[in-house]
């Protein structure tokens, strides 16, 4: 048995990118950032924190829900699978990519967000 596992609470770097293949099928791309502090040195000092960029990608049902509430800023949690793949780019040169194919998407409240931005419906996942 093996398991593969994503788990991720953060802030959405930019509006969605959303492609339709035809009527039914089509897939989102977004990054979001997740940032932890890195501790703190023995004299207390504490060190900066670290983000780290996700790339997420999400199909059908999953994506056109990223297409009609994510935006940029957005706080969400996401579930999904680790998954590397690689492609030849235009100039021929191979190309390593990694990222999560999203199978759960929750918004969460951000309290550094403005009170007037519009607000998701409660219990909007998908």
């Amino acid at each position: 048995m093996s398991i593969n596992k994503v788990i991720l609470l953060g802030l959405v770097g930019k509006d969605p990118e959303v492609r339709y293949f035809d009527r039914e099928s089509c897939v989102a791309h977004f990054s979001l950032a997740t940032s932890e502090r890195e501790g703190k040195l023995p004299d207390g000092t504490q060190l900066p924190e670290r983000t780290e960029w996700h790339n997420i990608v999400a199909y059908q049902d999953t994506a056109r829900f990223v297409e009609q509430w994510v935006r940029r800023g957005a706080m969400l949690y996401v579930e999904g699978k680790l998954r590397y793949r690689t492609y030849v780019d235009r100039g021929g040169v191979q190309r390593y990519v990694t990222e999560i194919v999203a199978d759960r998407i929750r918004f969460f409240d951000d309290p550094r967000k403005n009170e007037s931005s519009p607000r998701i419906p409660k219990g909007s996942e998908q």
